[in-house]
Formats: structure tokens, C-alpha cells, sequence
């Protein structure tokens, strides 16, 4: 059917006054003319009469024809753009989409990596003489022990990790501190570090640094986790925030309190913690049917 003259002098208002690109404007053309189909059905689209009854139908009906909750939310985006338009031009009243919910999108689960790729990395060989691969082991080890953000990592005052303590002081988001606890054999890596260090840079209020003795960037730590991993046989993204994931999955997985990890990863909310919880509950699956011996067995109870 012909596109409504209303519709069509909005996308016309998308492209020359927003100055929205072509393919954008063409999407909402695409979703304001299987809308307009669907609203109008035998007779003519009627815009100030719509509901928000009407949007959820069509939107149900969207999905029935196989279009994903990313879609969704796209089609209800271009109808609430028109309907915020159509306020200002003074058409409609009110706009019915919003008071349309977005499909919630899966939230994909935290990216981990096993702990014997991590132990892998730990265990293995390196010259204990050298300076670059100490503080690179370090650096995984910091990551993977106290499950800090690479920003943290970055930032983390060599005053701030008492190794006789076994406690490190992390100036986080918003600026607030929180105490992590470690244990002795990431104090001694530590120590031997800083005995490196003091030949390099005698002086330095970072903890981690280069070997010119300068603050660690971003791209540096990135690549030193990334490379450990890969060396080890870690597969997928491998990332100095992997490395937290794991860190919070396998103190669940030891049976840490979530509200501990919580304060451990310094998250302001209990819900940004819950989402490792499915990461736990997947692992003791995985584990499940890897070891259990009727896990393995096929067919039903009577066979097949």
C-alpha cells in the first residue's frame, strides 16, 4: 500500500532536518510501512486513533512472523520517533508507543576462561631474572586473584599492596576504596617484583610499571593477558576483563557468599553480582555431564 503523506513527510524530516543517514531512514521506512499495513488493514491509516493496544498487537504479530526481540525493539523505536514527531506537529496527543515496553534482549553470560588454562599460566616456566616476564605474570596473577578492573590494575599505588597484610587498596568508580584480601603466593610474587623493579626504577608510586620505570597503558596490559591466555590454549576473548569474570566465577564456584564477591569486585549492586551466579550454575552442568556416569548414558529410562 502506498505510504501514509504523514509518514512520508517525517521520513522526509528524518533525512533533511535530522539528517539521519540513508540506511537509517530506509529502516524506518521498512518497519512504518509493515506498521501502516497492519494498523490500517482493509481502510485508511487513522494515526491519532492508534493505541498502545494496537502497537503491542502488531508487535505480537511481528513476532509470531519470527522477528527477534532486537527487531522488536527496533520496530517500536521507529514508532515512537513518529509519534514524538507527530506531538510537535501537533497531530496526536499523546504517543502510544511509549507507553510500549522494549523487548528486553538476552543478556549474554560473563566470558570465562577455565582455571587450569589460568593455572597453565601460573605454573609455567619463566626466568625469574627478567623483568617484563615477572610483572607479566604478575599482572595475570593480580587480575585473576583480586579480580580488579584493568583501569585499577592500571592505577594500583605500589603503597596501596601491603604484602604482609595480604591486602591491597583499590581506588575505584566513583571514586570509592575497597580492601582486597590475597594470598601468600601472589605477597611473594610481590616482593620479588619490586626487587626487580628497584633496579629499574628506583623510585615509583605506581606498583606496575614499564621498563622505563612509566605508568602501564591499556594496550600493554591487553595484550600481555591476551598473549598468556593464547599461550596456554585459552580460546574466545581473552581479556584482562575475562579475567575478572573468572576471578568472580570461581570464588562462587568455591562457595564465596555473593555478597562478598560483590564487595571483592566493588559493584554498587547485588544484581551486577546474581549475573555470575548463572556462570557458576553453568560450570557445575558442564561438570556434571562431563563426570557424572548417568549424565553420559543416552536414550531414557527403558533405552531407545
Amino acid at each position: 500500500m502506498p505510504m501514509n503523506a504523514t509518514v512520508e513527510r517525517f521520513l522526509q524530516y528524518l533525512r533533511l532536518e535530522r539528517n539521519l543517514s540513508w540506511r537509517t531512514v530506509e529502516r524506518y521506512r521498512r518497519d512504518l510501512q509493515q506498521w501502516s499495513a497492519f494498523a490500517a488493514g482493509d481502510g485508511e491509516l487513522d494515526l491519532p486513533s492508534v493505541t498502545a493496544s494496537d502497537i503491542r498487537s502488531w508487535l505480537m504479530n511481528r513476532a509470531k512472523h519470527g522477528d527477534s526481540p532486537a527487531t522488536l525493539r527496533l520496530h517500536l523505536q521507529a514508532l515512537r520517533a513518529l509519534y514524538r514527531y507527530l506531538l510537535r506537529q501537533g497531530v496526536v496527543a499523546a504517543n502510544p508507543a511509549a507507553m510500549v515496553e522494549l523487548a528486553k534482549l538476552p543478556k549474554p553470560l560473563p566470558k570465562y576462561v577455565r582455571e587450569s588454562t589460568v593455572d597453565a599460566v601460573l605454573d609455567a616456566d619463566i626466568d625469574a631474572e627478567d623483568f617484563a616476564q615477572v610483572r607479566d605474570r604478575l599482572i595475570v596473577m593480580l587480575f585473576y586473584e583480586t579480580g580488579i578492573r584493568l583501569s585499577e590494575l592500571i592505577d594500583l599505588q605500589d603503597a596501596a599492596v601491603d604484602t604482609a597484610k595480604g591486602e591491597l587498596k583499590v581506588h575505584g568508580k566513583r571514586d570509592k576504596d575497597r580492601i582486597v584480601p590475597f594470598g601468600n603466593e601472589l605477597a611473594a610474587a610481590v616482593e620479588h617484583y619490586r626487587t626487580l623493579r628497584a633496579q629499574l626504577a628506583p623510585e615509583c608510586d605506581n606498583l606496575l610499571v614499564t621498563a622505563r620505570g612509566k605508568a602501564l597503558y591499556p594496550s600493554l596490559v591487553y595484550h600481555v593477558v591476551h598473549d598468556a591466555l593464547a599461550t596456554a590454549g585459552g580460546t574466545g576473548k581473552l581479556s584482562p576483563h575475562v579475567l575478572r569474570h573468572t576471578f568472580a566465577s570461581v570464588m562462587l564456584n568455591s562457595g564465596a557468599e555473593l555478597n562478598s564477591v560483590k564487595e571483592l569486585l566493588g559493584h554498587e549492586s547485588l544484581a551486577a553480582t546474581q549475573v555470575y551466579t548463572h556462570v557458576t550454575l553453568s560450570e557445575l552442568q558442564h561438570n556434571y555431564e562431563l563426570a557424572h556416569p548417568r549424565a553420559l548414558k543416552k536414550g531414557g529410562y527403558y533405552g531407545s
